[in-house]
């Protein structure tokens, strides 16, 4: 296995956070202002972290077995990790509705994991999966650290972060990502990180609804923005840039194919932008085989992850063109090659 660089990973781009920032109302500035703050606070510290080295994660004995081993906590609006303990595997639900959706989501990540790749957890081998919430004051994020996944309430633009549950899975998605292809965290490679979070974010939520790619809505975040928003979801893998468009939040910036591919320096290279165009990609590719997503396309994503073909800094060329082996390797040259192939050349990234 590579070594695993961890990486601060959220869920909302700085883009979006920014924009409210300068926003004339205090309400929604404050807010956000206090959220680009604590992101900034936890970069720094996983940067330390990740050159002093994180402490192990303890392991049940039984942790490379084939049930989750889940552990909440309450930041109590404080941005200490983790917070008090308020829920350990098997536990009962308890009366805060924000723990039990976050106890509920890890589940269906670790459910979908397991069942659909063979996988124990992240990691492949029974890694514990462990949620802080209620983080900070009006805190309008979600963020993985390299370890554990941290939850916020929302603010008056964002609703809490465990309403959806693609949301929580797709935080965790990074952990997988850390675990197997490994992306650096800029540019391109940025971008695949992102959007294989989104990929396996939607999967966890169309396995806990039982869609089959048609029945999807292929939004991420939906239900998330509140009343005020004019939009639907933070993104939509279906139609990159028309989740919103917002006299606040402006204008979603995700390009759909490499001809509106967006070069900036801002969003470490635009990791949260571009991904619209791998998301596209495998949104054209789930839809044109049809039935369950993580059955064919799905599959394909992660024999792609976890082959050990991909350099950290893979660009999207690169990856396609080991989506197109390891859909070789599966299925033969069928029906799948030939959507897989299909799907690139519509975003315009080469295969060849």
């Amino acid at each position: 296995m590579k070594a695993t660089h961890p990486v601060f990973c959220t869920i909302v781009p700085p883009h979006v956070l920014d924009k409210l920032a300068q926003a004339d109302d205090p309400a929604l500035a404050g807010p956000a202002r206090r959220t680009l703050e604590a992101d900034a606070a936890q970069r720094t510290h996983r940067r330390l972290t990740t050159v002093l080295g994180a402490p192990p994660a303890a392991r049940p004995a039984d942790a490379a077995g084939d049930k989750p081993h889940r552990t909440l906590y309450d930041a109590q609006h404080r941005q200490e990790l983790p917070g008090v303990k308020v829920r350990g595997e098997g536990d009962e639900p308890g009366q805060d509705a924000t723990v039990n959706r976050a106890y509920a989501g890890l589940g269906a990540t670790f459910d979908l994991l397991l069942k659909a790749f063979g996988r124990k957890s992240v990691d492949g081998n029974g890694l514990p999966l462990v949620a802080s919430v209620h983080y900070g004051e009006n805190y309008g994020n979600a963020f993985w650290d390299g370890q554990q996944m941290v939850f916020g309430d929302g603010d008056e633009i964002f609703r809490d972060f465990t309403l959806p549950v693609d949301v929580i899975a797709h935080e965790l998605a990074h952990g997988l990502t850390q675990y197997t292809a490994n992306f650096t965290y800029f540019g391109q490679p940025g971008a695949l990180n992102e959007s294989v979070s989104d990929v396996f974010g939607s999967l966890v939520k169309q396995y806990v609804n039982d869609q089959t790619a048609e029945q999807a809505d292929w939004l991420i975040g939906a239900g998330l923005l509140a009343e005020r928003v004019t939009g639907v979801a933070l993104r939509s893998m279906k139609a990159p840039g028309t989740a919103y468009d917002d006299d606040v939040l402006g204008k979603d910036p995700q390009p759909a194919t490499m001809a509106n591919y967006v070069r900036t320096g801002r969003d470490n290279g635009g990791v949260h932008i571009n991904s619209g165009i791998p998301n596209r990609a495998f949104y054209l590719l789930a839809t044109a085989l049809g039935g369950k997503a993580w059955e064919e396309a799905g599959q394909i994503w992660y024999d792609t992850l976890t082959g050990g073909s991909l350099e950290v800094d893979a660009s999207f060329t690169d990856f396609a063109r080991a989506t197109v082996a390891a859909a070789h390797a599966r299925f033969g040259d069928g029906a799948e090659q030939e959507a897989l192939l299909k799907a690139w050349s519509q975003v315009g990234v080469p295969t060849g």
